[in-house]
């Protein structure tokens, strides 16, 4: 018997959504098909309306206000929602709401990180004592209207390495919306947003996301460092990001159940 073809829909058609899309009307995941795209801002309703009626799952692609813009409709039409833009989940009733028991799942995809499924035995086994992530990002992809005006300019001026933040991964998700998603991804599969740590660095020669992940506990202690290519779409963006989708429709490993 056959597999059944997975029909895949699509929220946004940037740096992440449009690889996804492409990799899925070239046929390049086995037993999925592309069902539709919108654009995660001002997107026709009856375009959205269409994914809902002709998708299995519906991947979000495009940014923490599409997730809670569109999260709660695709579950409650009974859909799995992959959410890429999990930075969205430290929203805790937007989180209750997308993870209540309704058919379908919200799943998380791990996009550019590793080591979460070690994290999350680690964390299962026994609440792992401290974890702590340090990113490093081209100086420009970091700068921020909240920034006091002689740190975005120092950024601009892209001369020298510097932190630009250091507090919890709540703080962090909110101060960096589009680049703190890893942060949000490592707090909900171990000890919560207000217990990881989170140091975000600039430098400006940089040409690579760099994330370091330190964790211990009874289980042990864990050091990750990861070293990705940006985007050239989007220097916010590691390019894996995308393929991590893809894997995720067909591989469990690559997208997780946040509380599980």
């Amino acid at each position: 018997m056959a597999d059944p073809v997975v029909r895949v829909g699509i929220i946004g058609a940037g740096a992440i959504g449009g690889v996804v899309a492409e990799a899925l009307r070239n046929g390049r995941v086995k037993h999925a098909t592309l069902s539709g795209v919108v654009a995660g801002r001002k997107s026709d309703p009856a375009a959205f309306e269409a994914i809902l009626e002709g998708s299995d799952v519906v991947v979000e692609a495009a940014s923490q206000a599409a997730v809670a813009t569109y999260g709660p409709r695709v579950r409650e039409a009974g859909l799995d929602l992959v959410v890429v833009s999990v930075g969205a989940l430290v929203d805790d009733e937007l989180l209750g709401t997308l993870a209540a028991p309704v058919p379908g799942r919200l799943l998380l995809s791990t996009g550019a990180c590793g080591g979460i499924e070690l994290l999350r035995a680690a964390q299962l086994m026994h609440p792992l004592a401290a974890v702590r992530l340090e990113t490093t990002k081209p100086s420009a992809a970091l700068v921020r209207d909240w920034m006091e005006p002689h740190l975005r300019e120092t950024l601009l001026a892209g001369e020298d390495a510097i932190s630009v933040f250091s507090g919890s991964a709540r703080e962090a998700v909110q101060r960096f919306p589009e680049t703190a998603n890893i942060a949000a991804l490592i707090a909900l599969a171990t000890i919560g947003f207000d217990d990881v740590e989170v140091e975000v660095r600039a430098e400006p020669a940089v040409r690579a996301a760099t994330h370091v992940i330190s964790a211990r506990g009874d289980a042990g202690t864990y050091r990750f460092e990861i070293e990705n290519a940006l985007s050239p779409e989007n220097l916010r963006t590691s390019a894996v990001t995308a393929y991590a989708v893809l894997r995720a429709l067909t591989d469990r490993s690559a997208v997780f159940a946040p509380g599980w």
